[in-house]
């Protein structure tokens, strides 16, 4: 038996007086109607926060949270009830409920409980118990000193640490039972810097599935260090340029626009339903050569990354986009089944309070062929977008809006200076068909990714190499 099924067992189940034989024998109570799916999912997660600002750690908050989530599906139909208790009494209360969605008559059975494998892609170790409260402190204070000492023109710091250890384990009607232990830090820095009366600002950090001993000295100085000049470079910055021209787009987190725009588009409930732009499109070529898009859940450490995703299926790579051709869907049990595909391990929940259903975990565009200096170098006037904040798509028709928190003109090959105020507009099932080059460099976020899907948010990876697409990308901006 793995030792974090073990731990899971001894920690969640057993200190709330549940055991396995208990889960199967409540989902025996589903069972006894004829459904096509059922499984039980209990969680505990605990989670720590601090926020300085001004000078001084202005909050700092603890919260536990546990409960169960009981799911039933017949056919395309399914069945859901949660309670924010965790014992047998709730679980078999909820086990009564969503067993209605089927028809009764089925020989209703206990099925053992048979612990899955599972991967081991990330820590298990409870980063909240890293560092005492003291050195949590020290640590922001430390992110401010950094940046205060950085430039005189940077006048308020700003920063967050959070920690989260998230213990899961999952039964399964079909008698499979799996656990997870899911660790969760994050460093963010803002900074806001003043020239004369002009004001900027100015962000980085990043995180993942590590302990607290990851935010050593150097990177605590690499995010810093990207704040500031984010911050100084926006105080130069002219009104970008508006219209129809060239655009760069810079390597890791720039892929979010790539998540938003391709990535929920390609997920299995989506084209199942025949509401995504790429829905029965497989074998198609939907971006340009070189293009290859990827979904990975099992990357080291990453912030996106799962052992197992939240209906117990080990994650996996899934190249979703190969050489420009569509070759796959993100899936989860419920539309896998339905579509008469293998799932991918993408089905993913917020807590135990929601369903699952199909989502990305890190999802990115691998390496082309061109050095990035050379890339920028080939454009005579576009747009060269090297980092985003906030963004909208439209799954069905594909149509998406970015806004560049840092960006530059390009002419002649050159950076001539930055612009403020860039809006990328497109639609991005055309998009990927005008990427004339693909850079060298892919790398993923820093770790600060969250994903919303009707209405459940989730932490994710995105990235890509540098980009030049040629056409399809409009720049709102003030001037024309």
């Amino acid at each position: 038996m793995p030792q974090t099924y073990r731990t899971v067992q001894r920690d969640l189940l057993e200190a709330n007086g549940l055991s396995p034989e208990q889960l199967a024998r409540s989902l025996s109570l589903i069972g006894s109607h004829y459904v096509d799916y059922a499984d039980i999912y209990c969680q505990r997660t605990a989670f720590e926060s601090w926020h300085l600002e001004e000078g001084m750690v202005k909050s700092g908050s603890f919260q536990i949270d546990q409960g169960v989530g009981v799911r039933a599906v017949s056919g395309e139909k399914t069945a859901f009830a949660y309670a924010d208790s965790l014992n047998e009494e709730s679980i078999n209360r909820s086990a009564q409920a969503v067993r209605v969605i089927g028809a009764a008559g089925a020989a209703g059975s206990v099925k053992a409980a048979v612990p899955a494998g599972g991967l081991q892609v990330h820590t298990t170790q409870n980063p909240i118990a890293g560092l005492d409260s003291a050195a949590k402190v020290a640590l922001l204070n430390k992110v401010e000193a950094l940046a205060k000492a950085a430039d005189p023109r940077i006048v308020q710091v700003m920063a967050g640490l959070t920690c989260e250890y998230d213990l899961v384990y999952i039964a399964r009607l079909d008698g499979r039972h799996a656990a997870d232990i899911r660790p969760m830090v994050r460093l963010n820095v803002t900074v806001i810097a003043k020239q004369g009366e002009r004001r900027e600002q100015g962000s980085a950090g990043g995180g993942g599935r590590y302990g607290l001993d990851y935010f050593d000295e150097s990177r605590v100085a690499q995010y810093v260090n990207a704040a500031v000049k984010q911050a100084l470079t926006n105080l130069e910055s002219r009104p970008a340029p508006a219209g129809a021209m060239k655009v760069v787009l810079g390597n890791g987190w720039p892929g979010v626009l790539l998540h938003e725009a391709v990535g929920h588009g390609l997920e299995g409930d989506f084209n199942r339903k025949q509401t995504s732009a790429f829905a029965g499109r497989i074998g198609e070529r939907v971006a340009a050569k070189g293009v290859t898009v990827v979904d990975q859940g099992d990357i080291a450490d990453r912030r996106g990354s799962l052992n197992i995703d939240d209906e117990g299926n080990e994650t996996r790579r899934t190249v979703l986009i190969e050489d420009g051709i569509l070759t796959g869907y993100m899936q989860d049990e419920t539309n896998a089944r339905l579509m008469g595909v293998p799932v991918t391990g993408n089905g993913r929940r917020e807590s135990y309070s929601a369903a699952p259903m199909p989502r990305m975990t890190n999802t990115f565009m691998e390496n082309g062929v061109y050095d990035p200096e050379e890339i920028i170098a080939s454009v005579d006037k576009g747009i060269y977008a090297v980092n985003f904040g906030g963004g909208q798509v439209d799954i069905t028709s594909g149509k998406f809006v970015f806004s560049a928190s840092e960006a530059w003109w390009v002419e002649n090959g050159k950076l001539q200076y930055p612009v403020k105020g860039a809006t990328i507009i497109g639609n991005g099932p055309e998009v990927l068909k005008y990427v004339s080059m693909t850079g060298n460099d892919s790398a993923l976020d820093t770790g600060v990714g969250v994903c919303g899907k009707e209405g459940q948010s989730v932490p994710v990876g995105v990235g890509q190499p540098t980009l030049r697409i040629d056409e399809g990308l409009v720049v709102g901006g003030s001037e024309v």
